[in-house]
């Protein structure tokens, strides 16, 4: 498990060890798309889609998503609502999300959630 970025967000009421938390990861879901503008996604963990956010250059996206700290508290409000006993947020830049193991965990677990949802 890679060690938290201090400039990431984190929720922990109750000061649990950092690493004990769950991650809200924010990554650029637009690839390398020569420059126009990129999806930025909030994945929870658990595969819960936590938002989305259009932006022109995935550097802004830290901000724009909330995963820097002292940015965007309306997200944060969302983000506590699922995990009210802490979070840590981590960001995946798009040249690295086929390889990011524990985000293409949290998003074959939406996928599930999606089949179960279309499947009700």
């Amino acid at each position: 498990m890679s060690e938290h970025n201090p400039a990431f967000a984190i929720h922990n009421p109750d000061d649990k060890p950092v690493n004990s938390l769950p991650t809200i990861y924010g990554f650029n879901n637009s690839g390398d798309n020569g420059g126009n503008f990129n999806q930025g996604v909030l994945i929870a963990q658990d595969g819960t889609c936590l938002g989305t956010h259009l932006c022109s250059n995935e550097g802004f996206m830290l901000g724009d998503l909330g995963i820097i700290k002292r940015t965007r508290s309306d997200r944060h409000e969302e983000f506590k609502a699922h995990y009210p006993t802490g979070y840590k947020m981590d960001f995946v830049r798009s040249n690295d999300v086929a390889e990011h193991e524990a985000l293409n965990k949290a998003i074959e677990l939406n996928t599930r959630i999606a089949e179960k949802e279309n499947n009700k």
